[in-house]
């Protein structure tokens, strides 16, 4: 069984290949990325190292937003599955660089869907975002309720939505896009909060709090996500057209919470509070009642798990170390 990743190197991507590679020894992964550097290339060449110790893994550097090359790459593979999570992260970069977002996750995406198109894939996922919903005052977020994106990343990611339902309905490929909220855990992006709040700790450094702490997160488990992901992707259960499910715990928590928690159990963090982004959603709460009827899943990880998890690896591999060598560097 074959099946594409794109974007392997990212956090979703490195954690969904090395689960399906030690959980299936029938499964190939053919992972593709083209090491971005919105943040440290060092540990997204770690993470592929680490999938490069299986046979069953090939890794392919290119970028989506190279058609001629991908299509070239990719148009003799027979995938039965792809997974494209592939794209240019962050809300408040796409203010500066809106070219690079339209760029990657609108035009990307659709080379990749063409791309693929001869193969036929069973089913293609796609990774959307919980950004697509801004500041809706409905809350908890349904798939059906209407969307306010209030940035040009979340912009593209709606867009992306629309590109699917197309290529579904003209080419009648089974297309599924994940909602993703705030994912979170080990092999997480140096860029977000929590992160940040580690790297903060044991460099004994400021830590800048947006908006004071006060908005709140539905934060999601990477080991959830990556089981959310997979039940997705072989269950039956799904239509074939093109759905859309929210992947997230469905508890949102306050920010200022996970800090206090953070705090007494580690210790103290030099906190220094900051007004909100303008371009940051407020709150985000999603519903997971559609997801969680379609994969039978419900053992979402605890926040204080989670954190508990994240914190103890990033200290145990001293990520800290690596993102200031990486700084050192530049």
């Amino acid at each position: 069984m074959k099946i594409l990743i794109t974007g392997v190197a990212g956090f979703i991507g490195f954690s969904l290949a090395d689960n399906l590679l030690k959980s299936n020894k029938k499964i190939k992964i053919y992972g593709l990325d083209n090491f971005d550097n919105y943040y440290s290339k060092k540990i997204k060449k770690i993470r592929i190292l680490d999938l490069k110790s299986s046979k069953r893994f090939k890794f392919l550097q290119v970028d989506i937003c190279n058609r001629n090359l991908l299509i070239k790459k990719l148009r003799r593979q027979k995938f039965k599955y792809v997974i494209h999570l592939a794209a240019q992260a962050g809300v408040r970069f796409s203010a500066i660089n809106p070219k690079k977002y339209v760029n990657t996750n609108i035009f990307g995406f659709i080379n990749l869907l063409d791309a693929t198109l001869k193969c036929r894939p069973r089913k293609i996922l796609y990774a959307s975002s919980s950004s697509v919903y801004g500041d809706s005052k409905n809350l908890p977020s349904k798939e059906h309720h209407q969307l306010f994106p209030k940035n040009i990343y979340a912009s593209s990611k709606k867009i992306n939505e629309i590109i699917a339902n197309f290529y579904s309905k003209y080419y009648k490929l089974n297309l599924i896009g994940l909602r993703f909220f705030t994912v979170y855990g080990q092999w997480g992006r140096p860029d977000m909060f929590l992160f940040k709040l580690f790297n903060s700790f044991l460099l004994k450094k400021k830590f800048y709090l947006n908006n004071s702490g006060n908005h709140m997160r539905d934060f999601t488990y990477i080991d959830d996500v990556v089981e959310i992901t997979k039940k997705l992707l072989f269950s039956k259960k799904t239509k074939p057209n093109h759905s859309i499910f929210n992947v997230c715990s469905n508890k949102p928590i306050k920010i200022t919470k996970i800090i206090n928690f953070f705090q007494n159990k580690y210790g103290g963090v030099k906190i220094k509070k900051i007004l909100r982004n303008k371009l940051d959603v407020k709150n985000t709460h999603g519903s997971n009642k559609k997801v969680k009827k379609v994969t039978s899943f419900s053992k979402f990880t605890d926040y204080k798990s989670g954190v508990k998890n994240s914190f103890e690896w990033y200290n145990k591999y001293k990520i800290h170390k690596i993102i200031q060598s990486v700084k050192n560097e530049n």
